[in-house]
């Protein structure tokens, strides 16, 4: 029998509401007990981690991230490098997107992502399947045999699904297989040609327009669809006030609609695409301060009830071009549990407990995987350690991900997770002293 003890943390629970000094203690991969625990059964042998000082809270759960895997033999994120990008940054579940090569839209695909996923073993991975054949538009996936296979959510991500009857067709599925739809919301009729947030940043540089329209009028169409049909609605990457705006609406006449942001939503404006050039190129873009204004109101209101960090790494020599030509998206996860504590604890408007709720207790109810997103006993034992006043420099050089393409190279922030559990294991750690293993008892 194996045991771990978390001594003398600030054990932060969102899916029980306890925020509260004192041990965990883990049996055989398990949380078996809360509370201040003295010495294990005579006999066991003990790894003791001294968490003073630090948080211990659930495992970090992203909903969106993209690991390039399968990739048509290009030189991306695998599902390997991207577990190990996850895990350091305190993240044990991530729920990868189908924009692969080829694209995850067969039962087939789906179970071959979730065997890898088990053989690395570093974290869950949960694959999204894909809404339509190709994320072409034209033709409904698989999606009750994608879901018997496995598949967590559906999505085109990177591609909206244009067509309405289409649209109402795989929602009525989602809603039929109870897994959540996750829409990328985009009109390619607004966005021809798009590579910016239209407005003075972008007249002034000469770029292409993207305007605030071609989400929101994803978003208006949905909702009206949906009405009739209540399947679990979900806007990925949220970037415009506006879109904050209609999911409220839509939340307040009981329609099943949510939303998430990332970090870089949270901190840059379409200013950065002048200042730091194509780091800042977006899928949505940066917006303007409004709009970052509004998404941290519908975060503080709960209309926003995620946080994701759409991890996109893309290979340097697609971002080492011009402004139009250049890859949109930028990797995320070595780093969003920082950027957002910047964003959302430093700059307000939120407290621990409830920012580590929009990473754990609720991504894990929109992916119905309650079991997850909790240090109740006799749950499983993800648990992530975070060190709250841990000052350090984000070095994309550093990452274990392939992806270098982060705008935040160079940001000093505050805090870091210092160690990852999952299942009871340590698969990450910089925890130098503080740990204590194989204590004999």
């Amino acid at each position: 029998m194996s045991s771990m003890i978390l001594r003398n943390g600030r054990i932060i629970d969102p899916s029980i509401f306890l925020d509260e000094v004192g041990d965990v203690l883990v049996v055989d991969g398990t949380i078996e007990q809360i509370s201040d625990i003295k010495n294990p059964i005579e006999g066991w042998r003990v790894d003791e981690i001294d968490c003073d000082g630090c948080i211990v809270c659930p495992g970090l759960i992203d909903i969106h991230v993209h690991f390039r895997e399968p990739s048509g033999g290009k030189h991306e994120e695998t599902i390997s490098s991207g577990s190990a990008s996850a895990v350091a940054g305190g993240f044990t579940t991530v729920c990868t997107m189908p924009n692969t090569t080829p694209a995850m839209d067969s039962p087939e695909a789906i179970a071959h992502v979730i065997a890898i996923a088990k053989s690395i073993g570093l974290c869950n991975v949960f694959p999204t399947g894909c809404a339509t054949i190709g994320r072409q538009g034209e033709t409904v996936a698989p999606i009750e045999d994608m879901v018997a296979a496995g598949a967590i959510a559906i999505t085109d991500d990177g591609a909206v699904v244009e067509d309405a009857n289409i649209m109402e067709e795989v929602l009525a599925l989602c809603k039929k297989c109870n897994v959540p739809f996750m829409q990328h919301c985009q009109d390619p009729k607004t966005t021809v040609g798009g590579v910016m947030h239209e407005g003075d940043v972008q007249r002034e540089l000469g770029y292409g327009s993207w305007p605030r329209i071609a989400e929101e009028s994803i978003v208006a169409r949905d909702i009206e669809i949906n009405n009739a049909i209540g399947a679990w609605w979900h806007a990925q990457h949220i970037s415009s006030g506006g879109t904050v705006d209609l999911i409220r609406n839509a939340q307040g006449k009981k329609i099943p609609f949510t939303g998430e942001a990332s970090p870089h939503h949270l901190l840059l404006t379409d200013e950065a695409c002048k200042t730091i050039g194509v780091m800042a190129k977006m899928n949505p873009p940066l917006r303007e301060q409004s709009d970052i204004d509004a998404i941290k109101a519908g975060i503080l209101d709960h209309t926003i009830a995620i946080l994701a960090t759409d991890h996109a790494p893309h290979p340097l020599h697609s971002k080492e071009c011009s402004f139009p030509e250049a890859s949109f998206g930028i990797v995320g996860l070595e780093c969003a549990l920082a950027l957002y504590a910047k964003a959302l604890i430093d700059e307000g408007p939120l407290d621990w407990l409830q920012m580590l709720k929009l990473m754990t207790y609720n991504p894990a109810n929109l992916i119905r995987r309650q079991s997850l997103g909790t240090l109740r006993s006799n749950s499983r034992a993800d648990i992530s350690i975070i060190d709250p006043n841990y000052p350090w420099t984000i070095d994309s050089t550093k990452f274990a991900s392939m992806g270098r393409n982060c705008p935040f190279d160079g940001w000093k922030v505050n805090c870091k997770p210092i160690a990852t559990i999952y299942g009871g294991k340590i698969v990450h750690e910089t925890l130098g002293d503080r740990l204590k293993r194989c204590v004999k008892v």
